[in-house]
Order: C-alpha cells, then structure tokens, then sequence
C-alpha cells in the first residue's frame, strides 16, 4: 500500500506543477507582450523589463523540469517486473529458439516483439536494454541515475493501426485582437492550416551468422542488445532530424522547421555566442505560443559551448565533475551527430511534434532460401513508424554562431 501511496502523491505532485507551469507561461506570454510594445514605442527595452523578462523565463523552465522529474518517478512506480529481464535475455528463452537450437529445420523461424522505444536507458521501463549492465553497488544514499537522452526522448509518444495518419498542420496565426469602440470595425485575425497526410515507413536491418551461434547464448544476446536495435536507433534519430520525406523516408523536423530570426526590437549581443543563441530560439518558440522543451546539438558545438570561460578562466557552464545530463537556460539538451557541426535544433518538442508506432520493434532469426544447407541464420530487426509535426514555429533552426552584423 505504500508504493501505491506514493504514486498517489507523485501525481498529485504533477498536478500541482501543471498548473503552476500554465501560471508562469501565461506570466512570460504577457511579459513578451510588454517587451514587444515597448520596444515599438522606444526602440529598445528597458534593463528592468529584460531582466523580469530571464527570471520568468528560467522559472517557467526549471518548474518544467521539475514537472518532467516527477512524471518519469511517476512513471518507474507503475512499471512491472519485466525490466529484469533484458531483450536478449527475453529473446533467449523463447520455446521456438529452443526448439529450433534441437531440432533445426528449413523455414523455421523464431521472433520476439518489443516496445517501438528501444534504449540504452537503465530506468524501469519495459525495451531498456541497458539493464543489461549492473550497477556497482556504493555507499550510502545515491541519486536516481540519468540515461543519455535521445532526439526520440523528447517527443511524444503514440501509436496507429493504420499506416496513414491525416492530420491539420498549423502553419501561421495572426492576431489582431484589440479594443474596439461602439460601433467600430473589428480587425480580423489570420489563422492558417493544411491538411497533412503522412504514411508510416519501415527501417530495418539484417546479418546472417552460422547455425552454430544459435548454441551461442551470450553471443545471440550480444547481437541484439548491441548491433540490430543500436542499428536501428541511429538510422531513425537520423531520420526524425533530417528525413526529406521523399520515398521511404519520413519527412524529419529539420525540413520543415522554422528559420531563427530574433524578435523585432531585440537588442541582440554581437557577435552572438551560442549560448545566446540558443536563449534567443526559445524566445522565437515562446512568442509562437509553442514554450520550448529542449535543444538539439552536434557533440562538437556541445563542447565548444561547455568549454566557453568567464575572464578569470572559471567555467561559464556547469563543473567539469558533474554527471548529471547537460541542460542549458533549464531545457535539456540532446547530444546527436545527426544533426550537422555548427547547427542547432530548439523547440517545443512534447507538443509540436509526435512519433506514431505502427510496428513494435522487432527482432526475427529463422533458415531463409539455401541457409539451412549452409549451416547459416538470418537475423532480422525492423520497425515502423510515422513522424507527425504539428506546428512548424514550434521549432527554430539555425546557426549556433550566426555572422556579426555591420556597423
């Protein structure tokens, strides 16, 4: 009864931080608003005005943080036993494996379904490999472990049974709201959407080993952990990033986001660095009524950004001994070589965007054409999935270090 207790509270909990994250954006939204206005009316904005302007901004990220903390424990409360098994260890003991390791024969096949999210996480959620590697056992009382997020980490996650999925794209919203006197013209505002119809695609791998590796636990456990699904993890963040959309790929973010332009009447540092850069993409996405939930960076801007000192050579971010997954202005950031050196990708990831899973991950071995006589396996993973974008101005696109501007 007390694990069911504390569930109760960790929701409650949610709740709570929901509405207190709803109270701040409204705060920011009527901030921006002012900031906006007065730099119409004086050219710029007023020390004060930015300054409320950060300390709204950064309090609305760090409740958001908080919010998706207490979720995720949430979450692992409600998770069941099956994390102590990993997917090779699941895989292995399949009476069709078995039967086949006995007795092989021509068209035999063995397979085992999974969840779409397969990763190297440790948490207690069902498809994370990870559990694989046990922890070493320390003293004293440890914080939760972090896994490394992925570009999927930050999306929402759905499912379909149909391999079309037609939805309503938002791709512009002009408000004219205003007061209006007795008998006045009322101004009209512009609201603009398209009907999107986007159809689920499949990524999938093969290899083949000899008949012998099927006696070979270890090594059949090591193959699926570490080769099919890792294999499958790269190609699909490439194409969430990237996808042209063409063929059999999905149509990724990256093509359709939106082009970073800083707010008119931003006084804007120059030459800006990237960690202004990235402040200013959430400014662009929270103007578009889309609060940004993360940034996405090459491995290599990552560092520049992390390596950057004050003028008494401190670290500007974090402690070169920290463990804890890096974050900048409060949002997390995704590390990812599918995203190109010198670019970046901020947003509103939970509500602009959405994965739909048509098949769980899966991973099949079985005797294809002549294997049987070749004393050969073939050993397959696939999954198929849809990549849906609701709202282009959700997501900013740009440089990390745009060129300084003349004069």
């Amino acid at each position: 009864m007390a694990g069911a207790a504390g569930h109760g509270e960790l929701e409650q909990l949610a709740s709570d931080l929901k509405k207190k994250f709803e109270t701040q954006h409204d705060a920011v939204k009527e901030i921006a608003e002012k900031a906006l206005s007065e730099a119409q009316k004086n050219g710029d904005i007023s020390k004060g005005l930015k300054e409320k302007a950060d300390e709204a901004l950064s309090g609305m990220n760090e409740i958001k943080a908080r919010l998706d903390e207490v979720e995720q424990k949430a979450a692992r409360h409600g998770a069941g036993d099956d994390r102590q098994k990993t997917l090779g260890q699941q895989f292995i003991e399949l009476d069709e494996l078995t039967a086949m390791k006995s007795a092989p024969r021509s068209g035999a096949s063995a397979s085992l379904m999974v969840k779409a999210d397969i990763t190297s996480s440790t948490a207690d959620v069902a498809g994370a490999v990870g559990a694989a590697i046990a922890p070493n056992r320390l003293p004293g009382v440890l914080g939760l472990p972090q896994r490394k997020l992925t570009v999927r980490d930050l999306l929402s996650p759905g499912q379909t049974d149909s391999p079309s999925i037609l939805y309503v794209q938002e791709t512009g919203f002009t408000n004219s709201a205003a007061p209006v006197a007795e008998g006045g013209l009322k101004p009209q505002s512009d609201l603009k959407l398209t009907d999107k119809n986007i159809t689920t695609k499949v990524l999938a791998h093969w290899f083949r080993a000899s008949k012998q590796v099927l006696g070979d636990f270890s090594q059949i456990r090591s193959l699926i952990d570490e080769r099919l699904i890792y294999g499958l993890k790269l190609v699909e963040e490439n194409q969430i990033l990237n996808g042209d959309g063409t063929g059999e790929n999905l149509e990724g973010i990256i093509p359709q986001a939106t082009a970073y332009a800083p707010p008119v009447g931003l006084a804007v540092p120059n030459p800006a660095s990237g960690i202004d850069v990235l402040r200013i993409a959430m400014l662009q996405a929270a103007l578009a009524e889309y609060p940004a939930t993360g940034h996405i960076l090459h491995p290599i801007d990552w560092a520049g950004i992390e390596l950057l000192k004050d003028g008494e050579g401190r670290y500007i971010i974090g402690n070169p001994q920290g463990s804890l997954n890096p974050t900048l202005w409060n949002l997390p950031v995704v590390e990812t070589q599918a995203i190109s050196v010198g670019k970046f990708l901020t947003g509103a990831f939970k509500l602009g965007a959405q994965i739909f899973d048509q098949w769980s991950s899966r991973i099949e071995v079985g005797f294809q054409n002549d294997d049987f006589v070749r004393n050969k396996v073939t050993i397959l993973g696939e999954e198929r999935l849809a990549l849906a974008l609701y709202r282009p101005e959700a997501f900013i696109y740009g440089d990390v270090k745009p060129a300084a501007s003349g004069g």
